[in-house]
């Protein structure tokens, strides 16, 4: 004999009956520690994703400023530098006067002669690997490092504001090459200033 209102228990095997005086299993509750961290890596690439936009762009603007070409003989600046030109050697197969430190072309050397005045408010490097030559075709040839240790004795240079040093930078070209402009750059990620050689 059945007591009234009491709960009907559930057949063996059965699904639980809910409507007879059993209360629902409790839900689950969903984790939110996936979502935040999601919202957070989204967060963090959109963040490079624009300062890379951002680099890019100015990169850009500092390409299409360095397209113009000042007149042989001008000082340019570029950052806390200011280039000028003093003069363009004929064309060498070596370069150094130590036999130790003495380098051979692959084709040929253009060494430039530059004076670098520091322009800015603080010390700033120099460094040769930084400067471009472009050829009559468009073409741009970065300075040998090993020739310009062997021409100047130094790969870079720390200058003071309103000091002034002269180096000579050795382009390894092939030969037959037409050198026409030089681009100089304060660093790798100036915009850099062109300067012709003619």
């Amino acid at each position: 004999m059945s007591i009234p209102n009491q709960p009907v228990p559930p057949p063996p095997g059965g699904p639980p009956m809910y409507g007879q005086g059993y209360p629902p299993p409790p839900r689950k509750k969903r984790k939110l520690w996936p979502w935040i961290l999601l919202a957070v890596v989204v967060l963090f690439f959109g963040g490079c994703f624009a300062l890379v936009g951002t680099a890019a762009h100015e990169v850009s603007k500092g390409t299409d400023k360095s397209t113009a070409v000042a007149a042989a003989g001008s000082e340019v600046r570029d950052g806390k530098f200011a280039f000028a030109v003093t003069a363009v050697d004929p064309p060498v197969t070596t370069v150094g006067d130590n036999e130790i430190l003495r380098k051979t072309a692959q084709g040929e050397y253009v060494l430039v002669h530059v004076a670098i005045t520091n322009i800015g408010d603080k010390a700033q490097s120099y460094f040769g690997e930084n400067q471009k030559l472009i050829d009559d075709q468009g073409k741009q040839y970065s300075n040998d490092t090993s020739a310009e240790l062997a021409a100047n004795g130094d790969l870079t240079a720390e200058i003071n504001p309103g000091n002034k040093i002269s180096v000579s930078i050795p382009f390894d070209v092939p030969k037959g090459t037409v050198p026409v402009t030089v681009e100089f750059h304060d660093s790798m990620f100036s915009g850099g200033a062109r300067v012709a050689l003619k």
